[in-house]
């Protein structure tokens, strides 16, 4: 530790310190444009200038480190001055020369209320220009349909070069010309392709890019913030969501260090539109091959009338990749008490058994444990496109120190760093366990190997945890084996054990036709179910699961509920209310109640609280929000190990086809089908 006087007040911080950070230690207030703590250092901006006793001149404090300031005549500690006069004097030198070519778009610019240099110029800048010339102009640039460009505004602090090639990882912006000439561009004006690109108008701390789905509709002071979790993919990224009366207008990223830091997907961010499209807000009832509005009484009335009849073996219970933990429980709740063993959540085939212990379908190292890993192997999974904010965890790992990365897919996808291209099925899986790939020895050389199995793969997760046993890739002190779902509903879904009891048929067995007489469907649109069976539909839109009901129950929205989810790690975290549904939907939980009450069966709770007293009692674990329960790594790893080798002999493929289009609520957004569009294109061109 060194130590350094900061405005008088002596603080002692690490040598490789920056004075910027010594400073903020120290309580001391320091703008700042290009730095951010996340990106590389620029030290373009110079806004962040102090005055270093001893130094000829102000020092940019975010690029000057700790160890290299010199101590005073008498070894006193170097003494640096953030409210000098000199440091005062510096500041407005540099705001002025900022503003010298903004231009004066204040009063319409999207920014207003949020932005940077309008907080700063306020607090350190002057009054007055001595600058009288014409300011620049900068021709626009198109650069996809989520981010609009005012370049004018630019101040070329490089932020959102800096973070698609360092967090990112594609060369989608980048600057040309020098000195006043110089432009922040897309090079030949084409589309960003990167499914993060959204987080550079975050970044932005002028409002040269914006969020172009939202330009011109919102300000800041007008919204209410809501956090919640997201439900685009497994991982559960803490998001904020702010809504304008009773409609969703934006969804912003939070600060979490364990899952996304602070970036979100696309999809999370511009999923907005779909949220109030093709919404189902009232009850609907099949009459002649048509459906028809209907009263919650005829609904409940039709689906008593079917199942009063009805052998329960006959009857089966699905569940979606949006659903919530509590609409699961009662679900579960309500089919046991009519005797239902046909249950399951396991949409995409995936043959687990929460039986083999909690550490065979979660994530076991955690998200922040991939940045421990010093060597890793992805089998059946493209984390791209199935956990975004995963890879970039994978992609800063590797940035860190680079370390090896193998991959076992039908495809060579660009993950945004190198990797080792295996082969691609459960042929290659055999043939690296048995020693005929080098890639072995690079693992069993490793202290930390990590194995991240993908949906596409789980039919060889036996042989995957018998190539983790052998490398010795889970111990007591590092579980190197990792499950990625896809699904934000599918470890909270098998947590409740929502998989067939005693008999029961498997999701793929009940899509078999003329297996079941009647389904309740919660939400599970990815899987068509065939004619001949009377098919119940609960959820939020007008999706594949709705067109082929019978009857429709309306549900509510994640943004419109309070509800428990459980990320791949096996972290428990639940959305709050940003809004009500629409029209005459209601929560899924309370909808469940409802019917039970017509079917005699009735559900014990008549309140959220009281459900979730009932679900903790049963699964204590679900009451620690924020926590991830610790799992016998080892023992199951035993039990997977011993697994019979899966007879599939097909190559691993991802079960992600389409970024962009993975749910009822994303396929609703007119916004996420032109980025789709853009990116089949752009796959069309790669091909030829």
């Amino acid at each position: 530790m060194t130590k350094i006087l900061v405005d008088g007040t002596e603080v002692d911080v690490p040598a490789d310190y920056t004075l910027l950070q010594a400073c903020e230690i120290a309580g001391a207030e320091i703008p700042r444009f290009c730095f951010h703590e996340r990106l590389s250092i620029a030290g373009n901006c110079r806004m962040c200038l102090v005055e270093l006793k001893g130094a000829p001149k102000p020092v940019a404090s975010c690029a000057y480190a700790v160890k290299d300031c010199r101590p005073g005549p008498n070894g006193e500690p170097p003494e640096v001055l953030t409210r000098s006069g000199l440091t005062k004097k510096a500041r407005e030198g540099v705001m002025e020369f900022l503003l010298i070519n903004h231009p004066l778009d204040c009063p319409i610019c999207d920014q207003g209320g949020h932005c940077d240099l309008q907080d700063q110029a306020m607090a350190y800048g002057v009054d007055s220009t001595r600058y009288h010339e014409n300011k620049r102009a900068v021709e626009e640039k198109y650069i996809g349909p989520l981010v609009r460009t005012a370049m004018n505004r630019c101040i070329h602090c490089t932020r959102c070069v800096r973070f698609l090639a360092e967090v990112a990882g594609v060369p989608d912006l980048g600057a040309i010309g020098r000195g006043e000439d110089m432009e922040i561009t897309s090079y030949l004006e084409q589309a960003m392709g990167s499914e993060l690109q959204g987080n550079v108008a975050d970044l932005c701390p002028v409002g040269a890019l914006v969020h172009k789905p939202q330009s011109y509709n919102v300000r800041p002071w007008e919204l209410h913030k809501t956090e919640s979790v997201d439900v685009m993919d497994a991982v559960g990224s803490a998001i904020r969501v702010d809504a304008r009366g009773r409609e969703v207008m934006q969804i912003e990223p939070r600060v979490s260090e364990e899952i996304n830091e602070e970036w979100i997907s696309d999809k999370t961010r511009h999923v907005v539109d779909g949220l109030r499209l093709q919404r189902l807000d009232r009850p609907f009832l099949r009459e002649n091959g048509r459906l028809r509005p209907a009263s919650w009484g005829e609904a409940f009335s039709a689906i008593a009338a079917k199942l009063k009849g009805a052998d329960p073996k006959r009857v089966g219970a699905l569940v979606g990749d949006l659903a919530g933990a509590e609409e699961i429980f009662a679900l579960k709740a309500l089919m046991v008490a009519l005797g239902v063993t046909n249950l399951d959540c396991r949409q995409t085939g995936e043959a687990i058994d929460p039986a083999w212990g909690r550490a065979a379908y979660t994530f076991g190292p955690t998200i922040p444990g991939i940045e421990a890993a010093d060597a890793i192997l992805l089998v059946g999974t493209n984390p791209r496109t199935e956990a975004s904010l995963l890879n970039v965890r994978i992609r800063k790992r590797w940035r860190m120190a680079p370390l090896a990365v193998g991959l076992i897919l039908d495809e060579q996808p660009d993950l945004t760093y190198p990797y080792t291209y295996l082969g691609a099925g459960p042929d290659t899986l055999g043939a690296l366990a048995k020693g005929e790939h080098s890639f072995l020895d690079i693992l069993r050389q490793a202290e930390r190997p990590l194995i991240i199995v993908g949906e596409g793969a789980l039919g060889s997760l036996g042989a995957a945890a018998a190539l983790a046993k052998d490398i010795g890739a889970v111990t007591a002190e590092w579980n190197g084996l990792g499950v990625l779902h896809t699904a934000a509903a599918r470890v909270g879904a098998l947590d409740l054990g929502f998989v067939p009891g005693e008999g029961g048929l498997t999701f793929s067995q009940m899509l078999e036709p003329g297996a079941l007489d009647v389904v309740f469907n919660l939400g599970a649109d990815e899987r068509a179910i065939p004619p001949g069976a009377f098919v119940i539909y609960q959820g939020t839109h007008g999706d594949a699961g709705a067109s082929r009901a019978d009857v429709i129950l309306p549900g509510a929205a994640y943004t419109e509920k309070s509800a428990t989810y459980v990320n791949l790690e096996g972290r428990v975290q639940m959305t709050n209310r940003a809004g009500f549904p629409p029209g005459d939907a209601r929560e899924d939980w309370a909808i469940l109640r409802a019917l039970s009450d017509v079917l005699g069966q009735r559900l014990a709770y008549d309140s959220l609280g009281a459900l979730r007293k009932a679900m903790y009692a049963a699964h204590p674990h679900l009451a620690a929000v924020g926590a991830v329960e610790a799992s016998d790594a080892v023992a199951t790893l035993d039990t997977l190990a011993a697994l019979p080798a899966g007879s599939e002999k097909a190559a691993f493929s991802s079960p992600v086809a389409d970024f962009y289009l993975t749910n009822p609520i994303a396929r609703a957004s007119r916004v996420l089908a032109e980025c789709s569009g853009l990116a089949r294109g752009r796959a069309l061109e790669a091909a030829e």
